[in-house]
């Protein structure tokens, strides 16, 4: 079995970021689904999920976030 030294350690993002994640990506959804009319949100729903996931990444790689 290959040895764990040195492997990204993980944790589990505070409730704050995955707040925002989630919202982020509900503005996303709402806006791609329902046809809200979202400032930004509207024209870049692709772009705004990479935003939610990115947030959600941090605050999986970064400690304490």
């Amino acid at each position: 079995m290959a040895s764990l030294r040195g492997a990204i350690s993980l944790s589990a993002p505070t409730v704050p970021v995955f707040g925002l994640a989630v919202f982020i990506a509900l503005l996303a959804v709402l806006a791609r689904y329902l046809g809200l009319d979202i400032p930004w949100v509207s024209g870049h729903v692709a772009e705004t999920l990479l935003i939610a996931f990115a947030v959600l990444s941090a605050g999986v790689l970064l400690k304490g976030l």
